[in-house]
């Protein structure tokens, strides 16, 4: 993303804040898509002190749902690792519990009992879709993810008739 592109993030920064501390803010928010500037206040002589030490000032909505984004991704690899190491460590099970590699990891909606059925040969780009997976157009699930379509799916939802 070019400096124009970016969205800018204006920082009044307390003169007690290191510029190491500083650059930990503005690196994290360059890796957000922030463009940050940053404006030191000089000591003032007053009797009661500033109530904040950093103030930001950038578009709100636009840093929560970029943030909110970051998390989702983040949790999707940390999800990913541990569907990858279940299978891994199911693998290298004992003689006495042999693994069973058709015993998938099973997703469920709690309000809905929809299902999704993660397999373990799912690419990145299924977790992907995941992510962005509109689950409103299933009823009846369990969906999985059909290698050869490249694409999530319901078999039984799509051999109900459509209203």
């Amino acid at each position: 993303m070019s400096e124009p592109d970016r969205m800018r993030a204006d920082l009044v920064v307390d003169h007690r804040i290191t510029r190491e501390q500083e650059q930990l803010l503005t690196d994290a928010l360059t890796a957000l898509g922030f463009a940050p500037s940053t404006r030191v206040l000089q000591p003032r002589r007053v009797v009661d002190p500033l109530p904040w030490l950093i103030l930001v000032s950038l578009p709100l909505h636009a840093f929560l749902t970029t943030v909110g984004n970051k998390a989702a991704e983040a949790a999707y690899h940390r999800l990913q690792n541990a569907v990858h190491n279940l299978r891994a460590s199911s693998a290298t099970a004992t003689a006495a519990t042999p693994p069973d590699p058709s015993r998938p990891v099973v997703l469920q909606d709690p309000a809905t009992g929809l299902r999704i059925v993660l397999g373990p040969d799912l690419t990145s780009d299924a977790y992907q879709q995941l992510l962005s997976l509109d689950l409103t157009q299933y009823r009846l699930g369990p969906l999985h993810y059909d290698h050869t379509r490249s694409r999530w799916r319901s078999p039984l939802d799509e051999a109900q008739p459509t209203d």
